[in-house]
């Protein structure tokens, strides 16, 4: 419910992060993350709220401020677009890691499963020998 409020906060200033900008429940679902139906079936005080607000508002004169708000909504979206693309980087970066730390992880238990097997070979052929053996009588 946040949500949808929130986004009809940033439709309604003509700020939207998500949506297109339009003041329709389309766009009200998509600023909010929700599919329309939800919006239409499950919140309609919200829906309607929505409506109302929409119908009662005074067209704003074009001015300044309104291409400023433009403005920096657009320069918000092209930074959010920049940091999905940054974070979808990490991510693949992030997966190669992972594959590397588990290819290192089964080289390093071969080789001491190999330097335990030179151990005991090694330690087969320094092996003190066994003089009473050799005993000359």
């Amino acid at each position: 419910m946040r949500a949808i409020t929130d986004a009809m906060v940033r439709l309604l200033i003509g700020a939207p992060l998500t949506s297109d900008g339009k003041l329709t429940v389309v766009s009200l679902a998509a600023e909010a993350g929700l599919r329309r139906n939800k919006l239409t079936h499950k919140h309609t005080g919200l829906k309607d709220l929505f409506y109302a607000l929409v119908k009662a508002r005074a067209p704003l004169p074009e001015t300044d401020s309104g291409r400023g708000a433009r403005d920096r909504a657009a320069k918000q979206q092209q930074d959010l677009t920049r940091v999905r693309a940054e974070r979808n980087d990490l991510r693949t970066q992030l997966q190669l890691m992972a594959r590397i730390v588990q290819v290192l992880e089964v080289e390093k238990h071969q080789l001491e499963e190999a330097n335990t097997s030179l151990r005991a070979q090694l330690a087969a052929h320094t092996a003190v020998p066994d003089l009473t053996r050799r005993r000359r009588t």
